[in-house]
């Protein structure tokens, strides 16, 4: 075997191999003896087909096998002999092909960058520093107490939160227009599910038989054509106003989460639990998102087409499973790659700095870092100790787990180098940046 390597543009390279016609040549004859044990042809018995009529029906169509089959083969030894790392699957172009002739075949491919991360003391990192007050807990279970309300009927002029049912008929230059009219429809006031104006004409009206005329402006951006910027002259009926009553605290409340012992305080305890989980977790997704924008910042780095056209294809996925659960790849809308491609690059690069920091460092995953981390997953299930046992009895699992306590070790250790500066936020600024 005869190797050329050549260097064309970026991480892209070239293997020119040629392969010795004789051994093409015995492998060809090896596989035709071998067929001609098992073959069936009319007028022969099993076996005794003679050599020249195997060699005239199947020759050529072996010949490919074989050359298809050491171009591969030659190819990886190739790339061992080369001392290169391809980054994806190689792109075989034949140059003779030719049985009787020196198979010779180019294979085009990528390589994995040669990978440095530098600069680390330069990163600047802002820390969020947050807990869960006792307001954040009142706040919580208030929020609890309103998923479990109920509503309930009252002769009051209608306010922001409370509930109407109405009829009404909407016109525009007199004519009710597509999706103008509906009887007993339920409107949440404050909710923001109608257009601009359409609940403040609501505001301060009582459940009467009579009817009574607003008039809005749809938005100029408004999502049909026909009615943008149109002006509506809207006739409407409140049935009824309906004030949201909220469950007492107690114990018949508490059932309803599942708690059967220890009343409102274990309730408080498990949500406050839940809370801090939550918040310990945002924090440290907050810190690791900037040291890898930071690591992205200061090493630039050409990646693979190759690793990023897969990446492409694992967020594609991802996409539509969102959309729709489980996708058939076959049957998966055609997303354009140009909606995935930058973020497919930075994850890649992200992957190929993180890597080489760990193995530079020569971290390994910490057994008290993968007993974090498990038993943090676990806490958010009924019976956390079956979860823990389910981890350490799942190989995959706990690998899985071991390269995401590497990756936390790595985040760490970048931090502790960094230039990093503390801000305290409070509970909602953290977990709801925009309501807050």
């Amino acid at each position: 075997m005869q190797v050329s390597l050549e260097t064309t543009q970026g991480l892209e390279r070239r293997i020119t191999i040629t392969v010795p016609s004789e051994k093409i040549e015995d492998a060809v004859k090896k596989r035709l003896r071998e067929v001609s044990k098992t073959t069936r042809i009319d007028g022969f018995r099993k076996g005794k087909v003679p050599a020249s009529v195997v060699e005239k029906r199947f020759g050529q169509s072996v010949f490919s096998e074989v050359a298809q089959e050491e171009m591969q083969q030659n190819y990886i030894q190739a790339i061992i002999q080369e001392k290169v790392n391809p980054a994806g699957a190689p792109f075989f172009e034949p140059k003779t092909l030719v049985r009787g002739q020196d198979l010779v075949f180019v294979a085009t491919f990528e390589i994995f960058p040669e990978v440095s991360v530098n600069k680390v003391e330069d990163i600047k990192v802002e820390r969020p520093v947050a807990e869960v007050t006792d307001k954040d807990l009142e706040n919580m279970m208030e929020t609890l107490r309103k998923q479990q309300a109920t509503w309930a009927e009252k002769k009051v002029q209608a306010k922001e939160g409370h509930r109407v049912n109405i009829d009404f008929v909407g016109k525009i230059d007199g004519e009710i227009f597509e999706g103008g009219k509906a009887e007993g429809f339920d409107l949440e006031l404050g909710a923001g599910r109608m257009i601009p104006g359409f609940e403040d004409g609501l505001i301060g009206k009582k459940a009467a038989k009579k009817s009574f005329p607003i008039s809005v402006t749809f938005p100029a951006d408004y999502h049909s054509e026909a009615l943008k910027g149109k002006e509506a002259e809207f006739e409407i009926t409140i049935n009824k106003v309906e004030v949201q009553e909220l469950p007492e605290l107690n114990d018949e409340f508490v059932v309803k989460f599942g708690i059967t012992e220890g009343g409102v305080d274990a309730l408080k305890a498990e949500v406050k639990n839940n809370m801090t989980r939550e918040l310990g977790q945002q924090l440290k997704a907050k810190v690791k998102e900037q040291v890898i924008k930071g690591l992205l910042e200061a090493n630039e780095l050409d990646v693979p087409k190759a690793l990023i056209d897969q990446e492409v294809t694992n967020l594609r996925q991802q996409a539509m499973q969102r959309f729709g659960g489980q996708v058939d790849q076959a049957n998966m809308p055609d997303l354009p790659a140009e909606l995935f491609e930058q973020q497919a690059k930075d994850r890649v690069r992200t992957g190929l700095l993180l890597g080489e920091f760990i193995r530079s460092n020569e971290i390994k995953a910490d057994d008290a870092k993968v007993k974090e981390i498990i038993e943090t997953q676990a806490s958010a299930y009924e019976d956390p100790t079956e979860v823990i046992e389910h981890y350490y009895n799942n190989e995959k699992l706990l690998e899985n787990i071991r390269n995401l306590a590497t990756e936390d070790q790595a985040i760490e250790m970048i931090i502790e180098k960094a230039k990093v500066t503390d801000k305290t936020l409070s509970f909602d600024e953290l977990m709801n940046p925009q309501a807050a």
